[in-house]
């Protein structure tokens, strides 16, 4: 008699080294639904999670969870969680009658009469410990066709609240599976009785978060700039012809009148050469048909042809002569010269009008920068300007926007962006052509825009609503 009382003891002993040796959370789960018919034997067992649902039956490998009897056996299982009363953990002896619906109607379609619900709660925080409120995060429903026992009860309670203990160490559970969210938001959202609900912690975050989202800060664009001179003397090819030398190097300070770079005048000056004996033999033609035309009538009448010949020839001349005067471009004003290696430029053709170099005073400077077009925000006038320069990143330039394009523009990269022309705020010492990163500050708007605003002009482009 002594050996057949020690029995449930030693099994349950044995049961509870197999759970703390279990290697996985699933091995722990086959465990609770077997290995737990060493200690009473039943005909169906179920193992049932709040946030997974059924998860392990007795006798099954593998639990498909769109079939008829899971998903009965979910809503059933759900029924019973919620019937217990607040942080019950005991077990308890259930049949149809505790049920509704449609569950206790199929009872017998699917379980024997008899069934024990063995529930186990979740570990609790302090602040749940607090409100004396205990969530049940699960179940084992066992079933069989003859009553259970008191003693059965019992022993089946300690072998629960052992596995459960287990289980709650090995199992992590899904932070980001939607019932977890779900349950966790439904238990913040409840005001403990004896309370307001600006005394729950819950709803003091989420005003305080109300509050940050709501705080209001610049509407801010960053975009690559650089310092540009504000109004250079752009130098143009004032014809076509073959650049043949340069006076000037990049970044040289130039006078007024100083000879910038020069075109090949051999064409030109052999062209004036040809036109100046076409313009004395019209004009010694001219002489010898006057004095022709004393005697001669028919002489007479050519001098208006010769005299129309000669004008030609002479308006021939005057423009040789002044493309000659051009083929030496002087600086229009003092500055520095603007231009890339001049050597690429020498024995270069170049049309008329195509931009050669630029003469910029140093001290008439301004940033340009170009604006994305995801980040064309609405500026005001004068909006502020700040450019970190990589050479100088601690000593921002500050400036003033002086207009925006109302069209994007090709850049060299390939992509479109707006122009922005911004005056400086007081005078800086950087070069011009100094490159950097621009920060443009637009109007007040309240932090939660200023972090959605792209995200949601994405969302709009990939779905157009």
């Amino acid at each position: 008699m002594a050996g057949d009382s020690n029995r449930p003891l030693a099994v349950l002993l044995g049961l509870s080294r197999k759970a703390r040796h279990a290697v996985s959370v699933q091995e722990l789960q086959f465990l609770a639904v077997n290995e737990t018919h060493a200690l009473t034997h039943y005909r169906q067992a179920a193992l049932w999670l709040q946030t997974g649902g059924a998860v392990c039956l007795s006798g099954v490998l593998q639990v498909e969870a769109n079939v008829p009897y899971v998903l009965w056996l979910n809503t059933l299982c759900e029924q019973l969680a919620q019937g217990g009363l607040p942080g019950e953990t005991q077990p308890r002896r259930v049949d149809s009658t505790d049920c509704t619906g449609r569950q206790a109607d199929e009872w017998g379609d699917w379980l024997p009469t008899h069934a024990l619900w063995l529930p186990f709660a979740r570990q609790t925080t302090s602040n749940e410990h607090l409100d004396g409120e205990s969530v049940c995060a699960g179940g084992m429903l066992l079933a069989r066709d003859e009553p259970w026992s008191d003693d059965e009860l019992n022993l089946l309670a300690e072998w629960i609240d052992t596995w459960a203990h287990l289980w709650r160490i090995r199992h992590q559970p899904p932070r980001l599976h939607w019932r977890e969210w779900k349950r966790r938001l439904q238990q913040a959202c409840v005001v403990p009785p004896g309370r307001r609900w600006w005394q729950v912690k819950a709803a003091r975050w989420a005003l305080a978060i109300l509050l940050v989202l709501g705080f209001p800060v610049r509407m801010t664009v960053l975009a690559p700039g650089e310092l540009v001179p504000a109004n250079p003397a752009v130098i143009r090819a004032p014809l076509e012809g073959v650049i043949d030398v340069f006076h000037v190097q990049p970044n040289q300070v130039v006078a007024e009148g100083q000879p910038l770079f020069g075109f090949n005048e051999a064409l030109i000056q052999s062209k004036l050469e040809v036109s100046r004996q076409a313009l004395a033999t019209a004009e010694a033609e001219y002489r010898q048909t006057v004095q022709q035309a004393l005697t001669d009538a028919k002489s007479k009448a050519q001098l208006a042809i010769l005299t129309g010949k000669i004008e030609e020839k002479r308006a021939e001349t005057a423009f040789l002569d002044d493309q000659l005067s051009r083929a030496r471009v002087l600086a229009p004003r003092a500055g520095v010269a603007l231009l890339d290696d001049p050597s690429e430029w020498i024995g270069r053709p170049v049309a008329v009008g195509e931009r050669i170099m630029r003469v910029a005073v140093p001290a008439d400077v301004e940033v340009e920068a170009w604006v994305p077009l995801a980040d064309a925000i609405p500026l005001a006038e004068q909006a502020s300007v700040s450019l970190y320069l990589n050479a100088s990143p601690l000593s921002p330039v500050d400036a003033e926007v002086r207009y925006l394009a109302h069209d994007a523009v090709e850049r060299p990269d390939g992509n479109y962006a707006y122009r922005l022309r911004a005056k400086l705020a007081a005078p800086t010492e950087h070069r011009i052509g100094l490159k950097g990163t621009a920060r443009i500050q637009g109007r007040w708007v309240p932090l939660v825009y200023w972090i959605l605003r792209r995200p949601l002009a994405a969302i709009r482009t990939y779905l157009g609503w």
